[in-house]
């Protein structure tokens, strides 16, 4: 089993070409989020981490909405053509996970374990990258293929607004997902005994 978890750990990649065909029912997806907001950790059990899923008509939304809010701040046309071909890949992808901390969980454990308060958004933000992790890998398993993108804060009012999330929701990441159409860029790894040390 530890093998399995460790195959699928390394076969995790980021996939910028994707498609639209489903994989999986979406109610495997929808699985694989709740699965992931039960059992992945947090810190003090803090359960921060808070999940969206776009599908259909709602993904499609999003990256024209990320293309637009981009469109007011890239003034270059000719460098904003890279960036619509980008907001095109992911639109292209069946849909996308939004990944958020609840600003309010946050902000209650800073105020009763005051010695701790200056930590708590940085184990916020350990907490989403274990959930982000935990997806991206499981969605891979399935057969998709991911990424994971930061158009945070830029599109953060846009995408409670538009969605009707609380305002104490902070978005962290979005990661569209789809069939792979293309393979993954090519990996290097740096020399795992710079990285590791063992000490017996």
């Amino acid at each position: 089993m530890t093998d399995e978890l460790l195959a699928a750990i390394a076969k995790r990649r980021t996939y910028y070409s994707i498609g639209k065909e489903a994989v999986v029912p979406d109610s495997r997806i929808e699985q694989i989020l709740r699965e992931a907001i039960l059992h992945v950790p947090s810190s003090f059990n803090s359960q921060s981490t808070r999940i969206a899923l776009l599908l259909g008509a709602q993904h499609d939304k999003l990256w024209d909405l990320v293309k637009e809010t981009l469109r007011k701040v890239v003034n270059d046309a000719e460098k904003f053509k890279s960036t619509e071909e980008k907001m095109a890949s992911f639109k292209n992808g069946y849909g996308t996970v939004l990944f958020f901390e609840d600003q309010d969980v946050v902000k209650q454990l800073q105020s009763q374990f005051e010695s701790y308060a200056d930590r708590f958004p940085t184990w916020a933000e350990h907490a989403s990258a274990m959930h982000q992790f935990a997806v991206w890998t499981s969605l891979e398993t399935e057969g998709f293929g991911a990424s994971l993108q930061h158009y945070n804060p830029l599109i953060d009012e846009e995408v409670r607004k538009t969605w009707g999330l609380p305002d104490s929701w902070k978005l962290i990441a979005q990661m569209p997902f789809g069939k792979p159409t293309g393979q993954p860029g090519e990996k290097s790894f740096q020399p795992v005994e710079q990285r590791l040390k063992i000490f017996k």
